[in-house]
């Protein structure tokens, strides 16, 4: 199968990350007769450097006839000086603009081997299995105006949170959808007792809910979800929600698997490309030191393959991989524990591709 793929480094230890998610990916054309076109382009903050501009149209009309895109990380403190509209973030806005990445899905599964490393006790993170849909596209992040301003004469700001329900129905369905495939629930979080917004997001969700009577609906404030994520996380299935509560909530999430690392994440399009991406930042301060854990972009990839290419054995290798490395005790620094080996970024990857390569050959040698 032959599949051409957008390649967007951007800053810190982006390219790194990248690099070990392509290596991977190679192991997989080799032995399954698949052929990838990997073509690159900037983001965020080396676009700015390079096109005077943290998203040129140039790499958006690139993005827009590939069929997938992965992406490693954007940002850092050498543009902090710039004007918010030449930030590296706005190149990560305005690809989601472009190219309608309605909702992100961030799935949180609990590892055995890396319970040490989580912040919680095991018993209270054992056996977390969940998938965060975030809704993307809309809400306080692109509402206008966005703006200082002057407020009974005073010095003041104002941000604008807007929702259409067409919206707001796109990304719910896609929750339901996702959930059809667990266990058959769905947390839709809002803050229904302050904001309008909410309580038209609420009224959605027990709208969609009647198309789904196999699926068991409830709503939570933001304000206890944050709470019942730390204290019961194994209550949660299918947890949507909107922009910026998504955007909180699934980075607090992250602490149960102990790091940021781990985390991998897909924006998905109505009908375009998909993006794929690790949820960590840039990491600026450890670039170039190939200290970096790549695991969450390799395992990106592997939602890329399973959801964009439906290449669901060759996701599952990459995903068996990642659990038997892990097992066996290798560990970047984020995730060191006692007992465990220290690897290098790009000895993580070569452990990777390593036990791909010996569970095909399992598989052959039956």
């Amino acid at each position: 199968m032959e599949k051409k793929i957008a390649v967007l480094p951007g800053d810190g230890i982006g390219p790194e990350i990248i690099k070990g998610a392509i290596d991977v990916l190679q192991v997989i054309e080799a032995k399954f007769d698949h052929s990838f076109e990997y073509n690159y382009a900037n983001i965020g903050g080396s676009a700015f450097d390079e096109e005077g501009t943290p998203l040129s149209d140039k790499t958006i009309a690139l993005c827009k006839s590939s069929d997938a895109i992965m992406l490693g990380a954007v940002g850092g403190p050498k543009w902090d000086a710039l004007p918010v509209s030449s930030r590296p973030e706005q190149g990560l806005l305005r690809i989601r603009k472009e190219l309608n990445l309605f909702a992100n899905l961030r799935p949180t599964k609990y590892f055995p081997s890396l319970a040490p490393a989580s912040p919680l006790r095991q018993e209270v993170i054992e056996n977390v299995d969940l998938m965060m849909v975030r809704e993307l596209t809309g809400g306080i992040y692109f509402g206008t105006p966005s703006e200082r301003t002057t407020i009974g004469g005073k010095a003041g700001a104002v941000d604008t949170l807007l929702y259409t329900k067409e919206e707001i129905n796109l990304v719910l369905k896609k929750a339901f959808e996702i959930a059809k495939t667990r266990s058959k629930k769905v947390t839709s979080v809002d803050k229904a007792n302050v904001l309008e917004s909410s309580r038209l997001w609420r009224e959605c969700a027990t709208e969609m809910a009647v198309q789904y009577p196999d699926v068991k609906l409830e709503h939570m404030l933001v304000d206890n979800a944050a709470m019942q994520l730390i204290s019961n996380p194994r209550q949660f299935d299918v947890v949507v929600t909107e922009n910026m509560f998504g955007d909180i909530l699934s980075d607090e999430a992250s602490v149960l698997t102990g790091s940021l690392g781990m985390l991998a994440s897909a924006s998905i399009s109505e009908a375009g490309p998909s993006l794929y991406e690790p949820i960590h930042g840039s990491a600026p301060d450890i670039a170039g030191q190939n200290i970096a854990n790549p695991l969450a972009t390799i395992l990106s990839a592997a939602m890329m393959l399973r959801i964009s290419f439906e290449m669901e054995q060759e996701a599952q290798l990459i995903e068996n991989a990642v659990d038997a490395v892990l097992n066996k005790g290798y560990r970047t620094k984020d995730i060191l524990s006692a007992d465990t080996t220290l690897l290098t970024t790009s000895q993580m990857v070569e452990q990777v591709k390593a036990e791909m390569m010996a569970a095909l050959e399992t598989v052959e040698a039956r």
